[in-house]
């Protein structure tokens, strides 16, 4: 008798235990190097910038030592639609393979390949900055980015501590719902042969796991706010003195130049391969 493997969850905003060159990392030079990659993908998405910040996280997760635990399982009805995606997307675009009456157009599959791959890169991007940040270290890095803002009158602090909270708080609210999914998996299967009967239970069943939902977040604010009173109050989550290191300008630097190189064969290489064509 086989029985399915279990499917992994998404790890997310809580850091992998280790300490390695890319946790001791400041997080606002995490954030500005995200930011700045951003930037580039948005307006050079091609096939260089992408493999370069593909290279990038890769070798940021092997000196990260993240281990493979943590990668999700990947449902197969994604596999399908991906599959679906790029069928479709082969009778479109330019070159165009006439094969009998059926034009294979493989502009159009390159296209969503490269739309995948850009997916693929910033989702690892996110989560290699979730698996190597504590959260506690976000506050101060946005206060310290936030710096020069505060002459205009921008209540930076507020947006960091807003910002420290709501990172903290996302994990729990999943554990809950998860206890509160769970729970709900427990009770006896419906047994209702009408199918109007078996609507207004869904229907009742949906609204008590809101109200259970909504009570558990009430109940973790007020525990965290509790929390929060004891430790000083909320200013005290975005005093704690951040900035960068040489370590991060190292960082920054290696980052600027695998991104330029790969910037610069963007606007030499594909353009001469394209003229040729």
């Amino acid at each position: 008798m086989s029985t399915a493997r279990p499917r992994r969850q998404v790890v997310l905003l809580r850091p992998v235990p280790g300490r390695t060159v890319i946790h001791d990392l400041w997080a606002g030079a995490k954030l500005i190097i995200v930011g700045a990659i951003g930037v580039l993908l948005t307006f050079y998405p091609g096939w260089f910038p992408i493999a370069a910040v593909a290279l990038l996280v890769l070798v940021s997760a092997r000196l990260a030592r993240i281990p493979r635990g943590v990668l999700p399982s990947v449902p197969r009805w994604l596999w399908f639609l991906l599959a679906l995606g790029g069928l479709t997307a082969t009778f479109a675009g330019s070159p165009v393979l006439s094969v009998g009456s059926m034009e294979i157009g493989f502009g159009g599959l390159l296209n969503f390949l490269r739309i995948t791959a850009l997916s693929i890169v910033l989702l690892g991007l996110g989560a290699m900055i979730s698996w190597t940040t504590n959260v506690a270290e976000i506050a101060p890095a946005v206060t310290a980015l936030g710096r020069p803002l505060r002459p205009l009158r921008v209540p930076v602090d507020d947006w960091a501590v807003a910002l420290a909270l709501s990172l903290r708080a996302f994990p729990m609210l999943i554990d809950e719902f998860s206890v509160l999914y769970a729970a709900r998996r427990l009770r006896p299967p419906d047994v209702d042969a009408h199918r109007r009967g078996r609507g207004k239970r869904w229907a009742a069943e949906l609204i008590d796991l809101l109200a259970a939902a909504i009570t558990v977040a009430l109940r973790r604010a007020d525990e965290m706010g509790d929390a929060i009173t004891a430790r000083g109050g909320a200013g005290q989550i975005s005093a704690v003195p951040s900035k960068p290191a040489r370590r991060d300008w190292v960082a920054f630097a290696i980052v600027a130049v695998v991104c330029g190189a790969a910037l610069a064969l963007e606007l030499t290489v594909l353009p001469t391969s394209s003229a040729r064509s």
